[in-house]
């Protein structure tokens, strides 16, 4: 059973549910998450005072917060409070800004999808109505600036889902995406995170698991320290480097 206690989080705040404040219930030690302060001026009035060590950040949070903090310090909260939890991806590219990068490495997706089933039989795919979702939600993105990239490391040659991916990739592109895709013969010898991932802003990574028959698991996890934000930022631009566009790349059947 957990042990921290969810007292608040900043009522403002629109990306990924933070700051927030935590107690824990049997020490009464007090956590808190938040951004980690890179601004050199306050970084040296806080150094000013102590050094900080290799192991310690200093954690923003914002002055209306100050209520939850109290309540945090007196233990004046209820304690069955709950957080709003994991953020969802219409939530995290709703909060973003300049742009949203997603990064795919595996060769089979989802084979019990049903679009990819009525291609298999044949039949005719990448509708409009089938993808109103995803156009709606990418489109209002970009429409307000946000650069969208989707880059694809696949295996030749490729396997049926991914000859499928190919053929409605339109549909992504209409959306408002930037695709490109990479032979994995030309990426051996990049570092690669070892799972999918979407990043949004350079700031947040949210990396995504699947089976091994490709069917997503719906488990995530969320990463902000800055330095493993920026290895992902390497990895993605090395592969879009060398990646070719949707519209030049022959698809290795």
């Amino acid at each position: 059973m957990a042990n921290l206690d969810f007292v608040g989080k900043d009522p403002e705040s629109k990306d990924e549910e933070c700051p927030a404040t935590y107690r824990d219930r049997k020490s009464g030690d007090f956590y808190h998450q938040g951004r980690i302060v890179t601004d050199p001026e306050i970084i040296k009035d806080v150094t000013g005072h102590g050094v900080l060590g290799a192991d310690e950040a200093v954690i923003w949070q914002p002055a209306r917060m100050a209520d939850i903090l109290r309540e945090a310090a007196t233990a004046t909260y209820e304690p069955a409070r709950q957080g709003a939890g994991p953020p969802s991806f219409a939530e995290l590219l709703a909060g973003t800004t300049r742009s949203a990068v997603h990064l795919e490495m595996r060769d089979t997706y989802q084979p019990t999808d049903e679009e990819f089933i009525r291609w298999k039989a044949g039949e005719p795919v990448g509708k409009e109505e089938d993808w109103r979702r995803w156009l709606d939600l990418i489109g209002s993105a970009v429409a307000r600036g946000v650069k969208v990239r989707r880059a694809r490391i696949v295996s030749e040659p490729v396997t049926d889902y991914i000859a499928f991916e190919y053929e409605v990739t339109r549909m992504n592109i209409k959306a408002g995406e930037d695709v490109r895709w990479l032979p994995r013969r030309q990426a051996y010898e990049l570092l690669l995170p070892g799972a999918d991932f979407w990043m949004f802003d350079q700031r947040l990574v949210r990396f995504n698991f699947n089976a091994g028959d490709g069917t997503s698991l719906k488990q995530y996890e969320f990463v902000s320290d800055p330095r493993a934000v920026a290895q992902c930022v390497s990895a993605f631009e090395m592969v879009w480097e060398r990646a070719i566009p949707h519209e030049e790349y022959e698809l290795g059947r």
